[in-house]
């Protein structure tokens, strides 16, 4: 095959709901039955897989023209060796973008949306035609890259955790949280819902919807609806994070005075786990990829120093 360049592309695709249904219940004939049984459109199931894959092939062809073509399932990103000159390509929903995103170092990630009527697709500005235009230009350098700022979490064990959207430090179940916070100078014991930590790009996702429910509760009760730089999002490259206690519970054991605020390089976040068990720390809404935060387990987190790097 002629290729225009030698250049090494991954192409990051993931299963669709069919496929899971499928490996679920064996066929997709008992996969329908179930579906349908319970009232819902089958149809929707397949039109979607049809659709996707499609996408697929066609974002193959193109790339293959374009330089060496490596198909890549999701589910073994975390431990794929990414070549240091390697372009990315994340063709799905936005969370691939961001669970892809985390462990790149330099190399460039092209978000690509394989169904722009199903998919509003924030991180995915790009549809599979627009490959031919794109790639070369990523080659040569004449492609803008947008810088994106991401959240580590380390402990004192030696592990660590990155998030490009947000992480979530807490209870595994419905209970609640017992930690140690440390924050902009103040220390205070806490018993909460868990703490949202987020990164310009996810400050219009999960840590959104925790202010605005906070401020709806405020403005109810007669209090102001205002609350600074939570009112909307921040730049992608943002250097530095922002924080949210979920429902910090006041008592004779437990504070509720730190509940909001920002974390800097000089100023990170500090927590102590006081959970004998099921304390979790995870990221961008993956709950099955962990570290375990339990009793005497600190957490200090803050902005990552590599950035992650998206074609515009």
């Amino acid at each position: 095959m002629d290729r225009s360049s030698e250049n090494k592309m991954v192409l990051v695709v993931r299963k669709t709901r069919l496929d899971e249904l499928i490996a679920r219940f064996n066929t997709e004939d008992q996969a329908r039955f179930y579906i349908e049984h319970l009232g819902a459109d089958f149809s929707d199931y397949k039109n979607e897989d049809k659709i996707y894959k499609t996408a697929v092939r066609d974002a193959g062809r193109i790339i293959a023209r374009h330089g060496r073509l490596q198909v890549l399932d999701r589910s073994f990103v975390p431990n794929f060796i990414f070549g240091p000159h390697d372009t990315v390509i994340a063709l799905g929903q936005d969370g691939l973008v961001a669970n892809v995103l985390k462990y790149l170092e330099e190399q460039v990630l092209i978000g690509v949306n394989p169904d722009p009527k199903r998919w509003e697709g924030v991180l995915l500005p790009f549809g599979v035609s627009d490959l031919d235009l794109i790639l070369p230009e990523v080659f040569s350098g004449k492609r803008p890259i947008r810088e994106v700022t991401m959240a580590i979490a380390r402990l004192n064990n030696g592990q660590s955790l990155m998030g490009v959207n947000d992480l979530f430090i807490g209870p595994r179940s419905h209970t609640s949280a017992r930690y140690e916070i440390r924050a902009e100078g103040r220390v205070e014991n806490q018993s909460s819902s868990g703490i949202i930590v987020s990164t310009g790009l996810g400050s219009t996702g999960w840590l959104r919807s925790v202010l605005a429910g906070a401020q709806g509760i405020v403005s109810a009760i007669g209090g102001s609806d205002t609350a600074g730089d939570s009112q909307g999002s921040y730049p992608w490259d943002a250097d530095y994070l922002s924080f949210s206690v979920r429902e910090p519970w006041p008592s004779k054991n437990s504070s509720a005075g730190i509940t909001y605020g920002r974390i800097t390089q000089r100023s990170p976040l500090v927590l102590v786990s006081q959970m004998p068990e099921n304390g979790i720390i995870f990221s961008d809404g993956i709950e099955s990829d962990f570290l375990q935060f339990n009793s005497g387990t600190e957490a200090t987190i803050q902005a990552a120093e590599g950035k992650g790097h998206l074609v515009g």
